[in-house]
Parts: C-alpha cells; sequence; structure tokens
C-alpha cells in the first residue's frame, strides 16, 4: 500500500468511526440485537463488521447510552439494545451537530463548485471575445 493509500484508508476510518455511532444510536431508537442491526445498517447501505459493531454496542453501553436485556427468542438467548434516556438526548445532540457540520460542508461545496463554474464561464467568454477581436482585426 502506498503512503496515499495508507493515508487515505487511516483518515477514511476515521471519518466513518464517528458516522458509525450516530448510525448505531439512530437505529437504536428501535429494539435490535447485533444480527438485526447489522442488517439494518447493511440495508440502508452502511456495512458494519461485527469487530467493529459489538465492541461500540459495549461502548455506549458503558457510557449509559444504551439499554440492553437478554432474552430467549427462536429458542436462542440473544442480547437487545437500545437507546436510554440519556442516549436520547445525546444522540438528538449529535445530530443536530452532523446536520450543521454536514450543512456547512455542503455550502462549502457548493460555493466552490460556483467559483468553478463562474471562473469556467469567465474563461469562455475571455476565449469568445478573443476570437471575435481576431476576426475583427483580420477583416
Amino acid at each position: 500500500m502506498t503512503i496515499s493509500e495508507n493515508l487515505f484508508e487511516n483518515l477514511r476510518l476515521e471519518l466513518r468511526r464517528g458516522c458509525l455511532t450516530l448510525a448505531v444510536l439512530a437505529q437504536l431508537r428501535q429494539e435490535f440485537y447485533g444480527y438485526t442491526l447489522r442488517k439494518a445498517l447493511a440495508e440502508r447501505g452502511l456495512e458494519i463488521d461485527e469487530s467493529t459493531l459489538y465492541p461500540l454496542l459495549r461502548r455506549l453501553e458503558a457510557q449509559g447510552l444504551l439499554l440492553s436485556e437478554w432474552r430467549e427468542e427462536d429458542k436462542r438467548n440473544k442480547r437487545f439494545y437500545r437507546l436510554s434516556k440519556d442516549g436520547e438526548q445525546i444522540f438528538d445532540q449529535l445530530l443536530e451537530e452532523w446536520t450543521a457540520i454536514n450543512a456547512a460542508i455542503q455550502a462549502i461545496l457548493d460555493r466552490d463548485a460556483s467559483q468553478n463554474e463562474a471562473e469556467q464561464v469567465a474563461s469562455s467568454r475571455a476565449a469568445g471575445e478573443a476570437g471575435e477581436s481576431t476576426t475583427i482585426t483580420a477583416q
């Protein structure tokens, strides 16, 4: 792996880590057990490995953001997770923060796209005017 590939991968994982936390909290507004949580996230385009999900669930529970309960379902014991009251409050705050960050990034990207478009139009006009003056001069 090249240095730039390695750098990209590290930055991608850093970006993804925060997004996964928000996505898991969002999904756990309803009760899920681990496997069905993974499936629900994947169906919405967010794949997550078990080796990432279960430590994240344990950490969020230890932070008081999740409640869990062991229950038997289909003759198997499964641990079901859902947001705690504190988790609901933190989720709302994180969602508000994420929405603001996302809007700011989109505004930056939109501004840059508008500037690039304006520069292309100006360049195109300048090229057209240069062509007209050449035509006029040539007559």
